[in-house]
């Protein structure tokens, strides 16, 4: 009977270590470049608040209605793809970058509906997401109007809707690499349109410095920010 206690207490103890070992990992993020996060502070064409779930980013001049729910990569604090959207949202389209639970985006059940609440005032709805950010935005595709892929791909088949797609990739992503984007373009509709930044990398599509596991950059961040972002407007004009 005691050994039996034992036991269970044994078993008990490794699984509470276990809990508590994966919490501090999931509360561990990969923080935002603080110069990166100033800029956007200080540009008087973007506002920036703490919804508390969300970050949320509005154009101070004329906005065009339209918004983007973002979801982060893995890991990655909300703040640091501030940088990635700034001339997005100077150009008057609204970015709400979500927090996900334990900063995982498998573990956030919530709906589109609950971040596009911040932003009442858009009446065109896309939703994207980085690495795994955008595995999980393909998964809430079909309840919005366009989805947007920076350096990621669908593990959902959505060849059969008739989703506005934009998929930015890097050719020196060592995470998710040209090959994996490319094996998974049929899970995306025939018109999807993508982009290949040559030259960024996987972190250059946030600013958190580098990422284990990642490829070489053999362009400088501001280019390849600045070509991400170019993309993300010329696409944003098609939504609605």
């Amino acid at each position: 009977m005691h050994r039996a206690l034992r036991g269970t207490a044994w078993v008990l103890t490794v699984v509470a270590l276990l809990v508590v070992a994966f919490l501090v990992y999931a509360h561990i993020v990969m923080p935002g470049t603080r110069s990166a996060a100033l800029q956007v502070w200080r540009d008087d064409r973007v506002a920036v608040r703490d919804a508390g779930d969300a970050v949320v980013m509005t154009p101070t001049g004329t906005a065009d209605g339209k918004g983007i729910v973002f979801v982060p990569g893995a890991k990655v604090d909300p703040y640091a793809y501030m940088a990635t959207f700034r001339q997005v949202v100077a150009a008057g389209t609204t970015v709400v970058i979500t927090k996900p639970t334990l900063n995982l985006a498998f573990f956030d059940t919530r709906p589109l509906s609950t971040f596009e609440a911040h932003a009442p005032r858009v009446t065109t709805w896309a939703v994207g997401g980085h690495s795994l950010g955008g595995v999980r935005a393909c998964q809430l595709a079909r309840e919005a109007g366009g989805l947007l892929l920076l350096g990621s791909y669908c593990a959902d088949d959505l060849s059969d809707t008739d989703l506005d797609v934009l998929s930015v990739s890097g050719s020196r992503d060592g995470l998710s690499t040209p090959a994996k984007v490319a094996a998974a373009r049929g899970k995306l509709p025939a018109d999807a349109r993508t982009v290949e930044v040559v030259g960024a990398n996987h972190a250059d599509f946030g600013a958190y410095g580098d990422q284990p596991g990642d490829g070489t950059a053999t362009i400088p961040r501001a280019q390849a920010r600045s070509e991400i972002a170019a993309a993300i407007e010329d696409w944003v004009r098609t939504l609605g």
